[in-house]
C-alpha cells in the first residue's frame, strides 16, 4: 500500500471562455474540500467517512450542481440524486428524486447502513429521509436566482442546458443558446456540454477505496429523469481495487458502466490505475463526453476526460497537491 490519496471533482466539461473569476472560485472550493479530506484522513478516518464527508461540503457550496444550486427541471422544480460505496466489502447506497432533503450524498449513506436495500427513489427516500431524522428543507433552499434565469434561457431554446452559469462560444444577443450544436444526447440534439457534478475519492492509509457522487441532474430535464450519479458501476464504484467517481453526458456514461470498467480492465486486463482511467476514456465512451477522477489501493490517483476540461483536485500522503481546470 503506498499510503492515502484523495481526488475531487466538480464537474467535466468547460467553456473555453471560462471567466477568470469563476476559474478561480472553484479552485478556491475545490482545494477547501482537499484540505477538509487531508485533515480527515490524518485524523485516521476511514475512506467511506471521508468522501461523505468532502461531498457535504460541496453540496452545501451553490457554486457547483448538487444540493444548494442544484439545477431545475421543466417545472422548476429540483430532483437530487447522490450515491456512494465502500469499496472493501463493496456496499452501497443511493438516492434519486429527493426534493427537500439538505445533503443527498448522507441519506445515500444512510440508506447503505441504515436500509435493507441499496436504493431509494422519490417519495419513499423522503419517508425513509424523514423516519432517519437528516436535516429537511424547502425545495426553495436549493434554488437560486441564477438558475432560474438560466431555466428560462434553457425553455425558450427548448433544450436542455448541460451548462447553465457560463456563456459559451456561439450565443445569439439575446443569451439564448444556438440550436445547430453538433452534439446530441441519445441521438437529439442538446446546446452545450458543461455539466457540474460533483464528486470525491478516497482511499486511506488501510487500502481502503471508497467513492461518492452527487448532482442536481440537468437544467430543464424532465422530472423523473435519472442520470448516472445515483448509478452504481456507472457514476460511482468502489472495490477492493479502487474508487470512482464520474462526470458529464449521464446517459452515456450509464451506457458504458464508466466507473465500473475502470475497476474491470485493472482485474482482468492487468493495468494500473493510470492505464486504466486512459484506456477507458479513450475506449469505452463512443461519442459521448466525460471524465472521471480514482485512486487505487496502492495510493495513485488519477483523472481523466475527453471534454475541454473538469474541475478537479487531487492530494496524496506524500504532499503532491493539484487542483485544476483544463
Amino acid at each position: 500500500m503506498g499510503g492515502w490519496a484523495i481526488a475531487v471533482h466538480g464537474g467535466a466539461g468547460v467553456d473555453p471562455n471560462l471567466p477568470k473569476e469563476r476559474q478561480d472560485e472553484a479552485n478556491k472550493l475545490l482545494t477547501r474540500c482537499l484540505n477538509i479530506g487531508i485533515c480527515a484522513l490524518r485524523s485516521n478516518l476511514p475512506a467511506i467517512d471521508v468522501v461523505e464527508l468532502v461531498v457535504r461540503e460541496l453540496e452545501t457550496d451553490p457554486l457547483f450542481n448538487s444540493g444548494c444550486g442544484s439545477a431545475l427541471t421543466e417545472k422548476i422544480t429540483v430532483e437530487m440524486e447522490a450515491s456512494i460505496m465502500d469499496g472493501p466489502k463493496r456496499r452501497c447506497g443511493a438516492v434519486s428524486g429527493l426534493s427537500t432533503v439538505k445533503n443527498p450524498v448522507s441519506l445515500a449513506r444512510l440508506v447503505m447502513d441504515k436500509s435493507p436495500h441499496s436504493y431509494l427513489a422519490f417519495s419513499g427516500a423522503e419517508e425513509f429521509a424523514k423516519k432517519q431524522g437528516v436535516e429537511l428543507v424547502d425545495n426553495e433552499y436549493f434554488i437560486t436566482e441564477e438558475n432560474v434565469g438560466m431555466l428560462k434561457l434553457a425553455k425558450e431554446a427548448n433544450s436542455i442546458l448541460f451548462d447553465y452559469r457560463i456563456p459559451t462560444i456561439g450565443t445569439c444577443g439575446a443569451g439564448a443558446p444556438v440550436m445547430d450544436s453538433p452534439l446530441q444526447m441519445n441521438g437529439l440534439p442538446i446546446s452545450v456540454y458543461i455539466p457540474e457534478t460533483v464528486g470525491c475519492v478516497v482511499v486511506d492509509k488501510e487500502g481502503g477505496c471508497a467513492a461518492a457522487t452527487s448532482t442536481g441532474g440537468l437544467m430543464n430535464k424532465m422530472t423523473g429523469r435519472i442520470g448516472d450519479s445515483p448509478l452504481i458501476g456507472s457514476g460511482t464504484y468502489a472495490c477492493e481495487l479502487c474508487g470512482v467517481s464520474c462526470t458529464g453526458e449521464g446517459e452515456a456514461i450509464i451506457r458504458s458502466t464508466l466507473a465500473r470498467e475502470v475497476a474491470a480492465v485493472m482485474e482482468y486486463k492487468g493495468l494500473n490505475l493510470n492505464e486504466a482511467v486512459d484506456f477507458v476514456i479513450k475506449n469505452r465512451l463512443d461519442e459521448g463526453k466525460a471524465g472521471l477522477i480514482a485512486v487505487s489501493r496502492n495510493g495513485e490517483v488519477a483523472c481523466g476526460f475527453n471534454t475541454t476540461g473538469m474541475f478537479r483536485g487531487c492530494a496524496t500522503e506524500e504532499g503532491f497537491m493539484e487542483v485544476g481546470v483544463w
